[in-house]
């Protein structure tokens, strides 16, 4: 059911940044390269005060495909072929991966509610013919398949054009961020005011290559390159940061001016921890490690209606329980045949402090073939396997990851390595042939510690 019963069913605007770091935001401590405050994000501040900051929001993966599944489905991510690889390749290569067209979606399933439904953005759920977001629910894309794409041409890392307007690719000038925020007005200010939407917009921003909207010198230089491991800093990487902000204030503006706020679930993450140039601190670890750094993420909640303001909620979650989380508002049953894994975040947006202690003690999962990851989560308590070495932390008093506890607490770790054990075991086993990728060399970038 809605937040309320006989409540007008809630627009739903979904933001997902590409990988940001946990304190990449002013609201969870952002500072710039002497160590100050930055102010990189005033209006996503506004949005935390005005609604609900959560201290541990977890992405389903510590690369972005996997949880992409996670979100689109609302189920593991490891339930489908795709989301073994680590991520989907740029490129289809020989391998027809995806988000099969037939599997609901979350999508499909508000699209079948009576929601108008729109992606503008990142996909990379697999490739055309075969997949894309219009086969998946979305009545209106615009964006890009692949895993990455460049701010001004416009193409994915192997240099191929990869921007399209629903099923044809088109070209178009301008820096992409602001195309993407620019399209999202458009589509809100074309919405009636009696028809609910959900509007998906997944911006390719922070992540590489490291360009503002006065680098369009630079992305012709690396034209061709692939990955830009050659340039940008701190300073940019905060711009780029900056830039996707100031359109987030647009989108909420918009939302303002056509009296929707009110009555709109607007929810805003990453699809995994941050890398290079992010800020991860207190965290450890960062894009495809499954330490704290990889995993948790930014979160940030508005619903005027229902969400108290400058609310801060510490309860564990993972992406999937936002999809639970938006059918649920929207009255939108899930398909009886694809039952969902993710749990509904209701209760917290509504402070039920009973549904908070619940959620406390609520097991969270995660596996990798790379590095041979293997995490099991409950409350304050979490056991990690990394390269065939086992460890127990403490989150509450060691958020670094640096203590390790599995002699001192035997039986803490004994139960969290057991039920790591007995759901990977309900699970489909990785394919041998399943994709590791990794971000960057060890020439490149030092390799994380455990």
């Amino acid at each position: 059911m809605s937040a309320r019963p006989g409540a007008p069913r809630p627009n739903i605007v979904f933001i997902l940044a590409d990988d940001l770091g946990y304190a990449d935001l002013g609201c969870t401590g952002a500072r710039d390269a002497e160590g100050r405050p930055a102010d990189v994000s005033p209006n996503l501040d506004r949005l935390a005060r005005a609604g609900m900051r959560f201290t541990r929001g977890y992405a389903n993966s510590a690369v972005c495909s996997p949880t992409r599944f996670a979100l689109a489905t609302g189920r593991w991510q490891y339930r489908l072929r795709g989301g073994a690889e680590e991520p989907i390749p740029t490129v289809a290569e020989d391998k027809v991966l995806g988000l099969p067209p037939g599997h609901p979606s979350l999508a499909s399933l508000l699209a079948a509610a009576g929601y108008t439904t729109a992606l503008f953005g990142k996909w990379h759920l697999g490739y055309p013919p075969h997949f894309s977001p219009r086969l998946s629910g979305y009545q209106q894309f615009y964006g890009f398949h692949a895993g990455g794409n460049d701010y001004f041409a416009h193409c994915n890392p192997r240099g191929q054009p990869d921007l399209w307007q629903d099923d044809t690719p088109i070209r178009e000038e301008g820096y992409l961020t602001d195309l993407l925020s620019r399209r999202a007005v458009r589509f809100i200010d074309e919405q009636p005011a009696d028809r609910p939407f959900l509007l998906s917009l997944h911006y390719s921003a922070p992540h590489w290559p490291w360009l503002t909207r006065d680098d369009a010198a630079e992305s012709r230089r690396i034209a061709g390159v692939g990955k830009h491991t050659d340039g940008g800093s701190l300073q940019t990487y905060q711009r780029m940061v900056h830039h996707m902000d100031e359109g987030i204030g647009w989108v909420l503006y918009a939302l303002a001016r056509r009296g929707m706020a009110d009555n709109t679930l607007v929810v805003f993450t990453s699809d995994n921890g941050g890398e290079r140039y992010a800020n991860n601190w207190p965290l450890v670890g960062q894009k495809m490690d499954l330490l704290e750094g990889g995993i948790r993420v930014p979160l940030l909640a508005r619903w005027p209606r229902v969400i108290a303001p400058g609310s801060v909620c510490a309860t564990p979650n993972q992406t999937m329980d936002w999809t639970a989380t938006m059918l649920a508002a929207a009255g939108a049953a899930p398909h009886p045949g694809y039952p969902l894994d993710g749990a509904s975040l209701l209760p917290l947006l509504a402070g039920d402090a009973a549904a908070a202690q619940q959620g406390a003690e609520r097991l969270l999962f995660w596996r990798m073939t790379h590095r041979a990851q293997k995490v099991a989560m409950r409350g304050r308590w979490k056991y990690l396997s990394v390269d065939g070495h086992d460890y127990l932390f403490d989150l509450d008093t060691d958020p670094r990851e640096r203590a390790n506890r599995k002699e001192r607490e035997p039986a803490q770790f004994a139960a969290l390595r057991e039920a790591w054990a007995q759901w990977n075991a309900t699970l489909p086993e990785i394919p041998a042939e399943a994709r590791a990728y990794l971000v960057f060399t060890e020439k490149q970038l030092p390799r994380a510690t455990f």
